[in-house]
């Protein structure tokens, strides 16, 4: 039995097919371009396999509402080819199989909550730092979602002092927290790419600054057990350490957070979480 499994990023796509132990047999991953050149690539993968299941996780924003007339499209991105696109009805279409609908981010907080940095625990967010911010939340075992995902990136911040000029680069918002930590907006800010300016220690001082608020905003509503920071911004060595640094010099000692070495952490499956969750999410559908 093989399962397929499709992370939809906002940069690339990754499709990945597993057997029924959770193995990556094949792994590929190219650039997002227009929907009809990325279809075909994912049907070059997929139709070489006897597929059981499909599980997707994509970029967004996306509709979730199965009483939607548009349940499985990607709807208002920015990114202007892939918007109001119906992604799911040509994968139903062609392999006629159970096929599992999420956001990317969401696929990667399942993946680690069951097989990396989420395990034994029971609440626990996953926080993807890339091409754009966004968080999947799972509270007592469940992941949190109705007809609608979190949409934290978009939460406001208080303006680092040395920070103040940089208008950020959301088209909606301009300086929300993904307009402001992104990777464009590293790039838009500073003019060069985040790998870059590695050495460069305002850069990830201001970084941390916005990125601790974020956490500590979610923490004060949800006292979760782990965040997971993913994503390509979270390469960089030391970045962590000093988010940690500063949700201390926020908390202040008002609520109890632990050792927040292991409240906060990065993810133990790499770039591999989110396929785990598609993974997951498809597995599941053929076990109801």
């Amino acid at each position: 039995m093989y399962i397929g499994a499709i992370e939809a990023g906002g940069t690339k796509f990754v499709i990945a097919i597993l057997d029924e132990q959770g193995n990556i047999v094949e792994r590929k991953s190219f650039p997002t371009t227009s929907p009809a050149e990325t279809f075909q690539n994912i049907y070059q993968v997929l139709d070489a396999y006897e597929l059981k299941a499909i599980g997707v996780g994509s970029f967004g924003p996306i509709d979730v509402d199965k009483n939607s007339s548009t349940y499985g499209y990607i709807t208002s991105t920015p990114k202007l080819k892939w918007r109001n696109t119906d992604f799911l009805g040509p994968l139903k279409e062609r392999y006629q199989l159970p096929i599992s609908w999420t956001t990317d981010v969401n696929a990667s907080v399942i993946g680690e909550y069951h097989y990396g940095a989420g395990q034994n625990t029971q609440h626990c967010v996953y926080f993807t730092i890339g091409t754009g911010v966004g968080a999947g939340i799972v509270v007592n075992d469940q992941l949190l979602t109705y007809n609608y995902h979190p949409e934290v990136g978009h939460l406001m911040a208080k303006r680092h002092p040395q920070d103040m000029e940089f208008a950020g680069i959301c088209p909606s918002h301009g300086d929300c927290i993904e307009g402001l930590i992104s990777g464009p907006a590293i790039q838009a800010r500073w003019g060069k790419p985040a790998e870059e300016l590695v050495n460069q220690a305002q850069v990830w001082e201001i970084e941390a600054y916005y990125l601790a608020q974020l956490i500590y905003n979610l923490q004060l509503v949800l006292r979760t057990e782990r965040f997971i920071l993913g994503g390509g911004v979270m390469h960089v060595p030391g970045l962590i350490n000093q988010v940690c640094d500063q949700v201390k010099k926020l908390n202040y000692d008002y609520i109890e957070m632990g050792d927040l070495n292991q409240l906060i952490v990065l993810p133990e499956l790499g770039d591999n979480a989110a396929i785990m969750g598609c993974y997951y999410q498809a597995k599941q559908l053929l076990m109801n």
